[in-house]
């Protein structure tokens, strides 16, 4: 069966029928408000540039790839990939999701997007140094980019026409006060994924925010090595009354390495899964940190089709932030319903 994406399988707008102005309108409709809550984010200036490459030109946006850094399956990236296909659904525009835990296979993903003639790409970039070759190729083929969730720094770089995501280091920072509030002295903070720039970013952010902070790298991979090594490292140092994850699926190893080592520090984590929504419950997690990721998976879409149909950019240069919001006692019950639904 040939590819969602193959060039034969695009039709010339020329080609396709008319639609009566009430059909168009609404099929437009369910992305007005996003459309309007994108442009309230760009500031004045707001240039087609950061757009290398062959010149754009104005069409329809029919097929879009989403190629993210996570591993297939993983939950938080499952809620990005349901953003951006129902984003797909309500605008009309094929979306293909492709994940790969390696830079070198998610960069093949890239170029085969572009080998199939997209009309969209949509990349989170964690290991950027790896995918800029490919990107370039997508922009010197023509293909508008926006980049998501992590390369904040390097996407205007790029050439990308956006990011949507949420600033690592600020969300840190964040992270790192609301602890120090909780009057929390010395913090473990767990990196899952080497070379990840944006695990870094949460670390130096979260260390800025509290203070006093010591970094324990482990491998996502492998869960019960990376709960060994929390143990290990509460143990050592009866000091550490605070650990902060990165990972939802970490949060709950370091949950019971707390419980194992017999510490009393106190955990939190970034984003949100099942796990993560009854550990706040029971009082085991302190807070977590949400950057509403289903976001990260819509607004591309909608920012891809705003260019491709009016070359309108978002945010002036500037990333549109989806985060980060905080998940706590107060309100998880509110947002548990909608983590349980692929949402948040």
């Amino acid at each position: 069966m040939p590819s969602l994406f193959s060039p034969a399988s695009r039709v010339p707008c020329s080609a396709r029928p008319p639609r009566s102005r009430g059909s168009r309108l609404r099929r437009l409709s369910p992305w007005f408000a996003a459309a309007a809550l994108l442009a309230a984010c760009s500031g004045p200036g707001t240039d087609v540039a950061g757009t290398t490459g062959s010149p754009a030109s104005v069409g329809e946006l029919t097929s879009v790839a989403v190629v993210t850094h996570g591993s297939p399956g993983d939950a938080f990236w499952n809620v990005v990939k349901n953003g951006a296909e129902a984003a797909g659904k309500d605008l009309g525009v094929r979306v293909e999701y492709n994940s790969a835990g390696d830079p070198g296979q998610q960069a093949k993903l890239i170029d085969n997007a572009v080998a199939q003639g997209v009309d969209g790409l949509v990349v989170s970039m964690a290991n950027p140094d790896s995918l800029k070759p490919s990107i370039e190729k997508a922009r010197a083929a023509g293909i508008p980019v926006v980049t998501i969730n992590s390369g904040e720094a390097e996407s205007v770089a790029y050439g990308a026409i956006g990011h949507v995501g949420q600033s690592e280091r600020m969300a840190g920072e964040s992270a790192g006060k609301r602890l120090a509030e909780a009057g929390k002295r010395k913090m473990l903070c767990v990196i899952h994924e080497a070379g990840n720039i944006g695990a870094n970013d949460r670390c130096a952010g979260a260390t800025q925010g509290f203070g006093q902070a010591v970094t324990l790298q482990v491998d996502i991979n492998n869960p019960a090595d990376a709960q060994a090594r929390i143990k290990g490292a509460l143990e050592a140092d009866p000091a550490l009354d605070a650990v902060l994850t990165l990972n939802s699926q970490v949060a709950a190893r370091a949950v019971d390495a707390v419980r194992e080592s017999r510490s009393k520090a106190t955990v939190a984590t970034f984003d949100l899964n099942t796990d993560v929504v009854e550990a706040i419950r029971a009082g085991t997690l302190l807070f977590a940190v949400d950057q509403q990721q289903y976001e990260q998976g819509y607004l591309p879409v909608v920012m891809l089709k705003l260019y491709r149909s009016n070359l309108n950019t978002v945010g002036g240069g500037h990333p549109v932030q989806t985060g980060p919001a905080f998940v706590d006692k107060r309100n998880v019950d509110a947002v548990a319903a909608l983590v349980g639904q692929g949402t948040r």
